[in-house]
């Protein structure tokens, strides 16, 4: 878990990663004085938002990447390559709040699939629905945030995943969950 101080210094580095990109067309060197627990592999998210409106949303759900790489990536994505909308623009960045999503190593779910909404804690758990090709998440603040009950949450998990609503309960889909250590700008 990352202290507030550490998640302060991750917002900071998810801007200063965006400013760099979007000012210098360049990729931010992550700075040397981070916390130890930058260097350690981490999932991570950068959410994007322009007075309280989602402006954009990329992640990693595993952790591939150190977490200051994480991090840096996934801003500049959040911010020029979420295929959902436009780039961010250098002149509208100073109206974005950045939110970071520390994660935690995704579990699967090995229930039978009338039980899964048993073991879903809205507000604490995220959610990513595989079958075969396809992959939805969704972070665990997205439930709170609409008021979803965990059948809601599965639900709009398979249609993130581009599957059927009622895709989780089939045998083959494959159910995950994973905690997620939220920290945002004012």
């Amino acid at each position: 878990m990352l202290t507030e101080e550490g998640g302060k210094q991750g917002l900071e580095l998810a801007r200063a990663a965006i400013e760099e990109y979007l000012s210098e067309n360049a990729k931010l060197k992550a700075p040397d004085y981070l916390p130890a627990c930058f260097e350690e592999k981490r999932g991570v998210f950068v959410t994007l938002n322009k007075f309280g409106n989602l402006r954009g949303c990329i992640g990693y759900p595993y952790p591939i990447f150190t977490l200051k790489e994480a991090i840096i990536e996934a801003a500049i994505s959040a911010a020029v390559g979420d295929p959902r909308f436009p780039q961010v623009t250098k002149e509208e960045f100073e109206a974005v709040t950045i939110e970071l999503t520390i994660l935690t190593m995704p579990q699967e779910l090995k229930v039978k699939p009338k039980e899964l909404p048993d073991e879903i804690e809205i507000g604490r758990h995220g959610l990513i629905v595989k079958k075969g090709m396809y992959q939805g998440l969704l972070l665990p603040q997205v439930a709170t945030e609409n008021n979803w009950s965990a059948e809601d949450f599965l639900c709009q998990t398979c249609w993130k995943a581009g599957l059927p609503q009622d895709a989780w309960l089939e045998e083959d889909t494959e159910v995950s969950t994973f905690e997620g250590q939220i920290f945002k700008e004012e």
